[in-house]
């Protein structure tokens, strides 16, 4: 295990004081070490309009139906109140089956939905750089074309999008060429039905040889 060279941060605390105030924080508290200047910095982010309207709609969301509401249903009643009508979906084809239920489901509450899958544009892997190794097999030859995914929902002019289950990185690459608001329905694991979460819940338990050997 390689000697972590970061300072200790949120990650490393044991704590969380910031969101009770009952305890006492640790030395290294990002909060009680806060640089005041990123602080108005910030502060004054969440003053401009569209950020504001987007924190206020995501703390009511929270309130009115705090452990009652699923994601799903969430992201409906975000997507209401920020005023969102053109929903875009940017799915993995592994999930097309479950894109089409999101798709009728939001249609069904009003919303238009736009959605483009991973392979769009059927791209070869080779054509992207991609190594001949990872072509083929059960992954296929084609690409996952998240960046053209990205482009088609900004020309469709989409209020709000959703990720649901592309692969690592190519998320990534989404977020960095989307030009709109964007939110995540569910992340891919194979593995585990997409409930990524599982891996560490048994952290401890069942996958601790798994994930520390």
């Amino acid at each position: 295990m390689e000697e972590n060279k970061c300072p200790n941060s949120c990650v490393d605390c044991g704590t969380y004081n910031c969101g009770t105030g009952d305890k006492t924080y640790p030395p290294f508290c990002l909060t009680t070490g806060m640089d005041q200047k990123l602080m108005d910095e910030v502060m004054e982010l969440y003053a401009e309009e569209e950020n504001r309207k987007i924190m206020v709609a995501a703390a009511v969301v929270e309130h009115e139906h705090y452990c009652q509401l699923t994601r799903l249903q969430e992201t409906m009643e975000f997507a209401k109140k920020i005023g969102a009508k053109r929903i875009g979906i940017a799915f993995c084809t592994g999930v097309a089956n479950e894109a089409r239920i999101v798709t009728k489901y939001l249609r069904h509450h009003g919303f238009e939905v736009f959605g483009a899958c991973c392979k769009v544009g059927a791209v070869p892997k080779g054509d992207m750089g991609i190594p001949a190794e990872c072509s083929g097999g059960a992954t296929g030859s084609v690409g996952c074309n998240p960046i053209m995914q990205a482009k088609l929902l900004n020309e469709a002019g989409t209020d709000l999008n959703i990720l649901m289950g592309l692969c690592v990185g190519h998320d990534s690459l989404f977020y960095k060429y989307c030009d709109g608001l964007c939110t995540t329905l569910f992340t891919k694991d194979r593995v585990l039905g997409h409930n990524a979460a599982a891996a560490i819940y048994m952290a401890n338990g069942y996958y601790k040889k798994k994930l520390f050997d």
